[in-house]
C-alpha cells in the first residue's frame, strides 16, 4: 500500500482562510494539556524519533477532521499499539490491563524542565561539502514520494532562490523511516509568489521561504 499524507495542505483550495488565534492560547480543552504530556513522555522514552512520530500522525484516517492534539492523540495510540505498549482493550476500557512493556527510559518529573529546555538539537557533522550555496537559483525536486518528507507540494518544481545554508542536520525522510539519521545540508530556499501561485494570482508582494533538504534540490538557470 502506498504511502498517503493528509497534513500537505498548503497551497491547496477548498480549505477556507486561516483563522489566527490569540497569542499564548495553548490549549481548547482540559484534556489536551494530558495529552500533551503523555506525547512527551513516551517520546522521552526512545520507543521512536520525532519523524516517526510525524509520519503515523499525518497519515491517521479523518486527519482533516480531527484537532491537533486529537492527532497527537490518535498518532500516540498507533504508535503504542505498535510496539505492544498499549492494547485494544485497554484503549476501549481507559484501563491498564496488561504488564507494562520495558522501556530505555523514563522521565521523571523532577527532570521535565531541563529536558523541555535543553530540546532536540538536530544539527550534525557536515558529511563533506556544501553543493549549493547563498544566492544560487535551484529547483525543487518533482514527483510523490512514498513515505514522509518535509518537501510541501505547493514548491515541488518550483524555483528558488538559496538565502541562508543551516550546515548539516538529520534527514527527516530517512530517520522516519527508521534508516538512520544520513545527516544532509540544510538550506532556506526563497520563492516568489508569481513562481508558486502564478502571474495571475492576486499579488500581495510576498515571498515564501523553506527549509530544505540537499536531496530535495537541483540547479537551476
Amino acid at each position: 500500500m502506498s504511502y498517503l499524507t493528509h497534513a500537505d495542505l498548503g497551497g491547496q483550495p477548498g480549505f477556507g482562510p486561516v483563522t489566527p488565534e490569540p497569542e499564548g492560547e495553548l490549549f481548547h480543552a482540559a484534556w489536551e494539556p494530558r495529552a500533551l504530556a503523555l506525547t512527551l513522555a513516551m517520546g522521552a522514552t526512545g520507543s521512536w524519533n520525532i519523524d516517526a512520530s510525524r509520519a503515523v500522525r499525518e497519515t491517521l484516517p479523518g486527519y482533516e477532521n480531527l484537532s491537533y492534539y486529537q492527532i497527537w492523540l490518535g498518532a500516540l495510540e498507533q504508535l503504542m499499539l505498535q510496539r505492544g505498549q498499549v492494547f485494544p482493550d485497554e484503549l476501549a476500557s481507559g484501563e491498564m490491563r496488561h504488564p507494562a512493556a520495558p522501556v530505555a527510559r523514563v522521565l521523571q518529573a523532577a527532570a521535565v524542565p531541563a529536558v523541555l529546555a535543553k530540546g532536540s538539537p538536530t544539527q550534525r557533522p557536515e558529511p563533506g561539502p556544501a553543493r549549493f550555496a547563498v544566492g544560487q537559483p535551484v529547483r525543487m525536486h518533482l514527483g510523490k514520494v512514498d513515505h514522509h518528507t518535509r518537501l510541501p507540494g505547493y514548491v515541488q518544481g518550483k524555483r528558488g532562490v538559496i538565502e541562508h545554508v543551516h550546515g548539516a542536520h538529520v534527514f527527516a525522510d530517512a530517520h522516519a523511516q527508521g534508516q538512520g539519521e544520513q545527516p544532509q545540508w540544510l538550506y532556506t530556499v526563497v520563492f516568489d509568489e508569481a513562481e508558486l501561485w502564478g502571474e495571475g494570482a492576486p499579488r500581495q508582494n510576498l515571498a515564501v521561504s523553506v527549509d530544505a533538504w540537499e536531496s530535495y534540490l537541483e540547479p537551476a538557470a
